[in-house]
């Protein structure tokens, strides 16, 4: 009986917080910079990697829901609370991340890239180091001949939560900006230092994104 307790405690917990998210993300005033890239890209029917860093996730993650994505979470406790929240956005779900389950991941978010899903990536996801992007987004990219595009994200008012990435939470109706990138194609033939310089590249132009997603 105690463990039916918890089990229904827990679901009515998952509610509430699915509920407060989708409320809180509703009243958010969203400017969108640079939006003609992601557009054209539905237009031709391209499908694509979108790379954002892990503590301004949220936003990016409500955007996209419902536009056939993939997602990669990490399989920690947090990860499943994301999971179940991406899962209620029509996110296609993949568990792993680049400790543990990260290879059969990766491979597995590669095949639905080639099966016409876009895919969502947290680059520095899901212990850092902060703003340090992992190679994850552009080997997708490389191995299934799809675009990468960056996006750097800001609101207006925010609250910073104690975890290692300062994980950021908008107030209510506060006003948010999103800036894409021009998408990155990253040719399959690169050698291991050239894909290296492309991530290296991809890192200082999201940072660059993000930071001027601050100016609101």
């Amino acid at each position: 009986m105690k463990k039916v307790k918890q089990n229904i405690l827990r679901l009515l917990g998952n509610l509430s917080l699915k509920w407060a998210i989708n409320l809180l993300c509703k009243t958010l005033k969203v400017e969108k910079l640079n939006k003609e890239v992601i557009d054209k890209l539905k237009e031709q029917n391209q499908n694509y990697v979108l790379a954002f860093w892990h503590s301004t996730m949220l936003l990016p993650w409500y955007v996209h829901r419902n536009e056939n994505f993939a997602a990669l979470t990490s399989l920690s406790k947090d990860g499943d609370l994301l999971a179940r929240q991406l899962k209620s956005w029509n996110y296609k779900v993949v568990r792993g991340s680049s400790s543990k389950g990260g290879d059969v991941a990766l491979g597995i978010m590669v095949d639905l890239a080639k099966s016409k899903y876009s895919v969502a990536i947290t680059p520095d996801g899901p212990k850092g180091p902060v703003r340090k992007f992992k190679a994850g987004a552009v080997i997708t990219a490389k191995k299934s001949g799809i675009p990468v595009v960056l996006a750097g994200v800001g609101f207006q008012k925010k609250r910073k939560l104690k975890s290692w990435d300062s994980f950021e939470v908008p107030k209510f109706f506060s006003r948010a900006k999103i800036v894409y990138s021009e998408p990155l194609f990253v040719n399959s033939s690169l050698s291991y230092e050239e894909t290296s310089e492309i991530i290296k590249k991809c890192e200082q132009i999201l940072n660059e994104l993000q930071d001027s997603a601050l100016n609101l």
